[in-house]
């Protein structure tokens, strides 16, 4: 339990960290942790944390998000 929380905790970092660089219109940091954070989640979904098409669709958003900027 206490492992499965750290990683969770790990991944949420993760993505709030995303969003804030999002937020703040910083398109070049953005895709510097894009690859980071692709590693995060698929870490998290491949020990079953979070489900993998869960994981593929935070990616997805954040992606778009960055194409968007």
């Amino acid at each position: 339990t206490m492992v499965n929380k750290a990683r969770k905790s790990k991944y949420r970092n993760a993505i709030k960290k995303m969003n804030l660089l999002l937020e703040g219109k910083k398109k070049t940091e953005a895709l510097k942790f894009l690859p980071k954070l692709n590693s995060e989640l698929m870490k998290v979904a491949k020990s079953g944390i979070i489900k993998k098409a869960n994981a593929s669709r935070n990616v997805s958003r954040v992606t778009k998000k960055i194409a968007a900027l």
